[in-house]
């Protein structure tokens, strides 16, 4: 099958970020606005995963809408997994943070043994794609048990935790663009740090001012970030659809 993760660049970027963001707020909105509490808003989540998932693994490309709507879901998913590890079953986040490091790290190395590889420029078997989207979730419940670790339990607060976040992500790329550093490393490094960036982002802007934040809350800023993300997904469908017709067209020509 072709790869079936998208090309990486400044969209790529800015989608993923709204994504986590999304993740974070959908979560608290679902278990505290409408009342469902964590454990019905995990299975119910866990369960719409779980379907996305069975589609995307079928599909033999990289389908925008299918993609990236499972990237949204693991995203709220791995915040309730972090958030019901801390809330109802009293672990500290110094302990998820360092658990979700391990399965991250443990996840990684299994990839690597099995395929030789960590590019995700070579997702084009279910195995690799397995690979994939269990370090994408582990990346999400790391990163939401470490956002929360910095923004409050150390006592950081949320835009200060953004900012560094933001400035940790921009010496990855430095590194990557003057220094030298791994372009598959790079990558994953920016993918960690994108999560507990987009959730310290979130926390700001829904956040009472009391507690540090715009008070924008839930609704209104969920809303309009799913708005930018649906725009984006119809733009990567488009262009993508073009990209198939020109390569529908050289094969005919050969």
């Amino acid at each position: 099958m072709l790869n079936k993760v998208p090309e990486v660049f400044l969209l790529f970027w800015i989608v993923k970020i709204m994504s986590t963001t999304v993740g974070e707020t959908a979560a608290d909105f679902l278990a505290g606005n409408l009342g469902l509490g964590l454990t019905n808003t995990s299975l119910i989540m866990a369960g719409l995963l779980a379907l996305v998932l069975v589609v995307q693994f079928r599909a033999r490309r990289y389908i925008p809408a299918v993609y990236w709507l499972a990237v949204v879901l693991v995203s709220i998913v791995g915040t309730l997994i972090s958030d019901n590890l801390v809330d109802n079953f009293g672990v500290s986040l110094w302990t998820t943070t360092v658990v979700f490091a391990g399965a991250l790290t443990a996840t990684f190395l299994a990839w690597y043994r099995s395929e030789r590889t960590l590019s995700i420029h070579t997702i084009v078997t279910s195995r690799r794609e397995g690979f994939y989207w269990m370090a994408i979730l582990s990346t999400f419940a790391l990163g939401t048990s470490a956002g929360d670790l910095v923004g409050e339990k150390l006592a950081l607060g949320y835009l200060p935790s953004a900012i560094l976040f933001g400035i940790l992500i921009a010496l990855v790329y430095v590194a990557h663009i003057k220094g030298g550093l791994n372009a598959v490393l790079a990558f994953w490094a920016a993918y960690i740090l994108t999560r507990p960036f987009g959730a310290s982002m979130g926390d700001y802007l829904t956040a009472a001012p009391k507690d540090g934040g715009l008070g924008l809350g839930t609704n209104g800023t969920s809303g309009i970030f799913l708005a930018v993300i649906v725009a984006a997904v119809a733009w990567f469908t488009v262009q993508q659809r073009r990209a198939d017709d020109h390569e529908a067209l050289e094969t005919a020509a050969a």
